[in-house]
């Protein structure tokens, strides 16, 4: 049906080397799952489908883009069960809820939890494929910014601790003669770790490096 197993032993593929985006599906019912794999397998998206969604926790899951197609009423664990138990895990996948069974309460329970859509069955094909569609786009952009703080982390972690406070005061727009007496140096010195702070974060100007401290949420007024 999806190329890959319906099997809870087999799980999902921790690799995607066509680097496409991948749609999880769990429906308990098979004929479902094989419409939704072949739809998603049309517009060129690999497809790993599920009948609970204990199989799906038992899988690993692809370092990829990828969104959650979820049936609300499942055996074992529900949608709204499973929804829960993968922001507890801190997996953020988004979710586009489908249901026979939909009602109001329900609907804004998993919109709360930060379910993409919430479509009540039976739908429009491109009604779900825009979903998935906007869902994928929106981890691939989480993953891109993740990626990005962790490469800063890295970089930032090798200054030492008196380049990473000559760093938070620079990026929160004080000059080196006030950087200078915050930190009790010499002014001079407080140049040479600033260069020091430029070259191995790989800042091509202060309004870079400035950026790069925005974004790793170390702006401060003050060294901690």
């Amino acid at each position: 049906m999806t190329g890959r197993s319906d099997s809870p032993h087999q799980g999902v593929k921790t690799e995607e080397p066509s680097g496409r985006a991948i749609v999880f599906v769990i429906d308990d019912d098979v004929s479902m799952r094989r419409s939704l794999a072949n739809l998603f397998r049309s517009v060129n998206l690999d497809v790993a489908a599920f009948g609970s969604a204990q199989e799906m926790l038992q899988g690993n899951l692809p370092k990829v883009a990828s969104c959650l197609v979820l049936d609300v009423r499942l055996p074992g664990l529900s949608g709204i069960e499973l929804q829960t138990e993968l922001a507890k895990l801190n997996l953020h996948i988004p979710i586009i809820f489908i249901t026979g069974h939909g009602d109001i309460p329900m609907s804004v329970k998993a919109m709360k939890g930060g379910a993409v859509d919430f479509l009540t069955k039976p739908f429009r094909d491109q009604e779900l494929l825009d979903a998935v569609v906007a869902a994928t786009e929106r981890d691939r952009k989480r993953r891109e910014v993740e990626k990005t703080v962790a490469n800063l982390q890295s970089l930032f972690e090798t200054l030492s601790p008196r380049e990473q406070a000559v760093m938070k005061l620079v990026a929160a727009g004080l000059m080196n003669k006030q950087v200078a007496a915050e930190l009790e140096l010499a002014e001079m010195t407080v140049r040479i770790y600033r260069g020091r702070v430029m070259k191995k974060m790989g800042a091509r100007s202060l309004a870079d490096l400035v950026r790069m401290a925005e974004t790793l949420g170390i702006c401060a007024n003050h060294p901690e």
